[in-house]
């Protein structure tokens, strides 16, 4: 990705524009039918750890999780083990399933007779407002 080109402090940070002027476009999307294909079978659900932050994931996000997905090795999924729910990446490893955390202080931990609950397959995040 290139760098954004320098500027000084008379004047604010600019990127090179293609020579044809800039026209909003009245492109439709239909962000239900994007991110929500089965509503019926689709939830929101906040994170709210950090162990998934190398996956980009945060705290705070919000997910869009698919019930009806049937979840494969190398897939973000929410699992319902026995201490509660959790969010890690699906592996097949060793003849049984683990759940990887994206992060190193999270060790792997055995699926067990843990539940499969869904399959994270969108993050919705909100940008920051920066503070002067």
């Amino acid at each position: 990705m290139p760098s954004p080109p320098a500027s000084s402090p008379a004047s604010p940070p600019t990127w090179p524009l293609a020579a044809a002027p800039l026209v909003p476009s009245r492109l439709e999307i239909d962000l239900q039918q994007l991110l929500i294909p089965d509503p019926e079978r689709t939830v929101l659900l906040r994170v709210g750890g950090d162990s998934m932050q190398g996956a980009g994931i945060q705290p705070g996000d919000l997910l869009v999780v698919e019930r009806n997905r049937s979840p494969r090795s190398g897939q973000v999924v929410v699992a319902l083990l026995a201490e509660g729910f959790t969010l890690k990446r699906l592996a097949w490893r060793q003849q049984r399933w683990l759940l990887e955390a994206a992060h190193p202080a999270y060790p792997a931990l055995a699926l067990g007779d843990g539940l499969l609950w869904g399959v994270a397959t969108h993050v919705i995040r909100s940008l920051p407002v920066a503070t002067a």
